[in-house]
């Protein structure tokens, strides 16, 4: 079957995640097992048994998250045939591995590395969260703007769907943003727990560190089109896909427009989630009622998956 591709991103990581794909399907565990050697540490281990404190951490979180979703794409690619893809941030990089254009290997090692250099960045310059709900995202931008300042800045990081935006910026931005934001009329302003200030200006130095890493990276072009956060276009060239992923550091996710355009160029194509969790399918909903998205994380969906597409 024809379908677009979604692979979640960081906060869909839980203990025991992938497990039961790995015991039920030799293609899942040959992928977890290079998540391993790529990180050179039990990568599975960790997914399987914690501790969650551990699995929670950016380095470990997003190579788990991307290892699950591979894992999910080694079954039932037999099964689908993708004309686009994307990803949530750090799906960004699954999207591009379903396309060809990022090894399994290649991949792990990109986004362990990229969870290692956000958490410096986040230490180096504390940083902070929330999301906002029942709010349009370009009110929130305009609000960040306001609430920005020569000392702090805030920003709107991930444009989720038509009323769930997230906000990231210095501490004392996001708070001062955060009041006007309910003051405009939103409905909560949540503060999310992260290690640092993500798709802001705060992640310069860790965008730095990326770029180069990229720069040495075996990345192909990609056989279809995949989405980038950063421009909300379809990239099909291996350069573009390294200077939209270090980009996409300091940029916000712009899914809403992502999801748009995947439903315009591809009308009546069925969406498949792929890895932890159901949060894209979710999303997808709000911003274009009219799509269809499965999702397939665990062993008895991609199962009942297989038996259906048979």
């Amino acid at each position: 079957m024809k379908a677009i591709v979604l692979c979640p991103g960081q906060g869909a990581q839980k203990v025991g995640m992938g497990q039961d794909l790995a015991d039920t399907f030799s293609a899942a565990r040959a992928v977890f097992e290079t998540a391993d050697a790529a990180c050179g540490a039990p990568l599975s281990v960790l997914m399987w048994q914690g501790p969650e404190a551990d699995l929670t951490l950016t380095s470990n979180a997003q190579p788990a998250i991307l290892a699950h979703a591979l894992a999910v794409w080694a079954i039932v690619r037999v099964r689908i045939t993708p004309v686009a893809a994307a990803g949530h941030s750090l799906g960004e990089y699954a999207a591009y591995a379903v396309a060809g254009a990022l090894t399994t290997e290649a991949a792990v090692r990109l986004v362990r590395r990229r969870g290692e250099l956000m958490h410096e960045a986040g230490t180096a310059r504390p940083g902070a969260m929330a999301a906002v709900l029942g709010l349009a995202g370009d009110t929130v931008e305009q609000v960040c703007a306001a609430a920005s300042d020569g000392a702090s800045v805030v920003v709107a990081a991930n444009l989720n769907a038509p009323d769930q935006t997230v906000i990231s910026g210095d501490p004392a931005a996001v708070e001062r943003a955060g009041e006007q934001l309910k003051a405009a009329g939103a409905k909560r302003v949540l503060a999310l727990k992260v290690s640092g200030a993500f798709h802001s200006p705060l992640m310069a130095p860790a965008r730095t560190g990326l770029e180069a890493t990229l720069a040495t990276a075996t990345l192909a072009d990609p056989s279809v089109p995949v989405i980038a956060n950063a421009s909300a276009e379809p990239v099909t060239r291996a350069a573009e896909a390294r200077r939209l992923l270090g980009e996409q550091l300091t940029s916000p996710v712009r899914w809403v427009d992502s999801m748009r355009r995947l439903v315009a160029d591809y009308p009546g194509v069925p969406f498949i989630e792929i890895g932890p969790g159901a949060v894209l399918a979710g999303l997808l909903k709000k911003i274009a009622p009219e799509a269809t998205c499965l999702s397939l994380g665990t062993a008895r969906d991609v199962t009942t998956f297989m038996e259906q597409a048979a």
